[in-house]
């Protein structure tokens, strides 16, 4: 979770599912033309981790729109229904959340993952995008 769009975030993010998630060489990654999956830096570190990469064509909206609908779930169950003091903290619970709901369904690979929980009434201020 970041304010900017720079290649460092969705490398950061790609090193951290593989080492996570362990996939096998030749697996597809698919995005945007976005420029943070068209730089250098991400093009390196799917060659180095085994992956391959797939852009979506220019200008067709329903390239990516299952993936969209996914993120826009995510971020009415994790960011939207909960209050957070910092971005920070909505970071970390995010984290744990989503650590607890991979580790769960690794154990249970037919079961829904769990919904975060709340972080309670400790919350000053509602997390927004560019906060």
């Amino acid at each position: 979770m970041r304010d900017d769009l720079k290649a460092e975030l969705v490398v950061d993010a790609l090193a951290m599912a593989v080492t996570r998630r362990r996939p096998a060489a030749g697996l597809v990654h698919h995005s945007d033309r976005g420029s943070q999956y068209t730089s250098l830096a991400f093009g390196r570190t799917l060659r180095e981790s085994g992956l391959v990469a797939s852009i979506g064509s220019r200008g067709d909206a329903y390239d990516n729109a299952a993936c969209e609908s996914v993120i826009s779930t995510l971020k009415v169950e994790w960011i939207k229904r909960h209050r957070y003091e910092s971005r920070d903290q909505a970071r970390l619970s995010i984290s744990a959340t989503s650590r607890r709901s991979t580790t769960r369904a690794a154990a249970t690979p037919h079961s829904p993952a769990s919904a975060p929980t709340s972080t309670g009434d400790v919350a000053k201020t509602d997390y927004k995008k560019g906060d």
